[in-house]
């Protein structure tokens, strides 16, 4: 008589098994009756936030605010009393209890192996997501040309008011009035180079060329952690969560620094408050993201890079027009800085998107990776 082989055992099972998972834009996990996760595709990391090893060996049911409703659906598929159990649910993006919750479709089902069951997750927001990253991306790009055209168009009549002023000031005979003529020549000299300086600030990303050489993540973000932390010395804590298994890959190392820079600052700006109180805190968090979709580009493997402060979050009436150049939730803000870092990151094959909401604010820079 032969011997029933014994079923595989977790660790007996061969990772390839289930690589076809990662080609789902779907969230996908195999996990076991007890809601152990085995197996989790790259969507489920991309949205944890978190390696892939670091999700795999988790209980899945620790993510979901309310588990019952899945650890009913678990138990009842691996006892066979139904083959799928689909219903809606909220996941957690992160560990912590305080993380946002996703609104989901979960569908349960039966493998061949009854130790073993698959749970898809489809965000109920997906699409709609996808849609506005697109028309984020073509209305970045209309008002990119928009603006460095118009500012072509103001710089030469710019220099022509201001050599105006110079030889008008030059002309000016000592007379009673002459302090105050010569005080309204400086004030249009002045605000001439002013707007020169906001002029070339728009146009310094399509000025400058590229300097490409190897370029690691990890440096940038020191560098910049480095410089704000010595501009708030104290009261403002710089958290460090690195994937440190991240590659370098090829860019122009002084363009990415400068827009991880602006984020950066910006957000210890909007954090004046929390500064003052001692308990701002900035997130710079990196992970590795897989099958992504920049621009209408699929690429197999992409960083991403996140920023997250504990701040007011981004005001409501500008939440999509942030990247406008020109647009600033703050007092005296030239609007240029999140501009400036869109343009690099999409100089990088890249883009920039905002998660925001009052005592959290995510910025995340996705770059591809080659």
């Amino acid at each position: 008589m032969t011997a029933k082989t014994p079923p595989p055992s977790a660790a007996s099972v061969a990772p390839h098994a289930y690589q076809a998972f990662d080609l789902l834009a779907t969230l996908v996990a195999v996990v076991r009756p007890d809601g152990i996760c085995e197996f989790a595709n790259t969507a489920v990391e991309t949205l944890f936030n978190l390696p892939r090893r670091a999700v795999q060996g988790s209980n899945l049911l620790d993510w979901f605010p309310d588990p019952s409703r899945l650890l009913e659906a678990l138990e009842g598929v691996s006892r066979n009393e139904f083959s799928s159990s689909r219903f809606d649910a909220q996941i957690r993006r992160g560990p912590r209890a305080h993380d946002d919750a996703l609104p989901v479709h979960v569908i349960v089902s039966q493998t061949d192996d009854p130790q073993r069951l698959v749970i898809e997750l489809i965000e109920n927001a997906q699409q709609s997501r996808q849609d506005r990253e697109e028309r984020n991306l073509d209305q970045v790009r209309s008002t990119k040309e928009l603006t460095r055209n118009l500012a072509h168009e103001i710089k030469n009549p710019l220099g022509g008011i201001r050599g105006a002023a110079q030889l008008l000031a030059l002309e000016l005979q000592p007379t009673d009035l002459w302090p105050e003529l010569e005080e309204y020549t400086e004030v249009i000299i002045h605000e001439a180079d002013r707007l020169q300086s906001l002029v070339d600030r728009l146009l310094a990303p399509h000025r400058r060329a590229q300097v490409v050489g190897d370029v690691n993540i990890h440096e940038i973000c020191e560098r910049v952690r480095t410089l704000v932390q010595a501009q708030y010395p104290r009261g403002l804590r710089l958290q460090r969560d690195y994937d440190i298994s991240l590659p370098d890959f090829r860019g122009d190392r002084e363009q990415l620094i400068q827009a991880v820079l602006n984020i950066v600052q910006n957000a210890a700006q909007a954090l004046h408050e929390r500064i003052a109180a001692g308990d701002a805190v900035i997130h710079l968090r990196t992970r590795v993201a897989r099958q992504v979709t920049i621009g209408k580009q699929r690429w197999r493997l992409a960083l991403e890079l996140h920023i997250e402060d504990n701040g007011p979050g981004v005001p409501e009436e500008i939440k999509d027009r942030i990247f406008f150049p020109l647009v600033s939730g703050r007092d005296g803000g030239s609007g240029l800085g999140l501009t400036l870092a869109q343009t690099i990151a999409q100089q990088h094959q890249g883009m920039i998107d905002c998660d925001s909401q009052p005592g959290r604010t995510d910025f995340r820079i996705t770059l591809p990776l080659p």
